[in-house]
């Protein structure tokens, strides 16, 4: 049977249609921002020895965001231990943790003089506590270092298991991200060791635990999903007490990765944003451009403003 490349995952073609790679529609399309601050993000980041999902991922929103020198860690290492179809990161077996990670990234991170720092990660199914340790120094050592940022974190599903996650919420963070990225019935094809049930339950277990930490979770388009199965996605995500939620175009990496199925128009996300505030989400971003940590600060912000006016008109606090 005919089959195409993934990572080192082959999936055959009733897995992944075999489509070229469609040609970008003008919205998706971009102008180059001015090199200079640019250069110097980069400059920061490599000094310091460390990974970003900008550049490991591919994100279409590198330029603009290292631009304004707004950058997403990418810790343990540049190897992920799972293999998703739709995922530039490289895939095999990870790296030795480095010890040294945490002050590192802290030091960069005040290089740059960021006030909001997003920590991301590979996914670690190889360690013992599947990085939540490391996952935590890494935010404890920024909240030393940058007494006065903010720390949202987008850690894997670490298996939903309670003492990780519990473990990674006790070192701090002012959000606690987690992506769906797919509806349920494609996550078994595009996330094959991942599980749509199981992100859902790390969302509700860091609100169940921690009511007052913001909770966050991205989805992409494109995948092969329908207009209602993007609905029930959010509802899922509402009922479990999501408070953020990014809604993004995926764009394929490479013509070995999973196969766009459409573009999603403008008005099409801005119809599903609509849709999601409807639901009682604090705060939606939705375009083609988005990303998971696209606006990240503004969105953590702007979620706190709305809930913070949603308890006061329901006379709590």
């Amino acid at each position: 049977m005919a089959s195409q490349r993934v990572g080192h995952r082959r999936l055959t073609r009733n897995e992944a249609p075999h489509r070229p790679v469609r040609r970008l529609p003008a919205w998706l399309k971009k102008r180059l921002p001015p090199g200079g601050v640019l250069t110097e993000t980069a400059r920061s980041v490599a000094a310091a020895g460390l990974a970003t999902v900008c550049e490991e991922a591919r994100c279409p929103n590198r330029n603009d965001c290292w631009s304004h020198r707004v950058v997403t860690f990418m810790i343990m290492g540049r190897t992920c231990t799972r293999q998703c179809a739709f995922c530039a990161v490289g895939h095999g077996r990870a790296e030795p943790l480095d010890s040294d990670e945490p002050r590192r990234l802290a030091e960069a991170a005040a290089a740059l003089g960021a006030r909001h720092v997003v920590i991301t990660s590979v996914t670690r199914d190889d360690l013992p506590d599947e990085g939540a340790g490391h996952f935590a120094a890494s935010v404890r050592a920024v909240r030393e270092r940058l007494t006065d940022a903010t720390v949202e974190v987008l850690p894997p599903d670490m298996h939903a298991r309670p003492d990780c996650i519990d473990r990674l919420c006790a070192s701090g963070p002012s959000v606690y991200g987690h992506n769906i990225e797919t509806i349920e019935r494609l996550t078994p094809r595009i996330r094959p060791q991942a599980n749509y049930g199981r992100s859902l339950t790390v969302l509700r277990t860091v609100k169940r635990t921690r009511p007052s930490m913001l909770t966050k979770s991205g989805l992409l388009l494109g995948l092969g999903e329908d207009r209602a199965e993007v609905d029930a996605t959010l509802a899922d995500l509402r009922d479990v007490g999501c408070d953020i939620v990014t809604i993004g175009q995926y764009l394929q990496p490479t013509p070995d990765h999973w196969p766009v199925e459409r573009y999603w128009r403008p008005d099409e996300f801005d119809a599903v944003a609509e849709h999601a505030r409807e639901l009682g989400f604090a705060f939606v971003v939705s375009g083609p451009f988005v990303r998971s940590s696209y606006q990240a600060a503004e969105a953590m912000a702007q979620a706190r403003s709305t809930m913070c006016v949603t308890e006061c008109e329901a006379g709590i606090g």
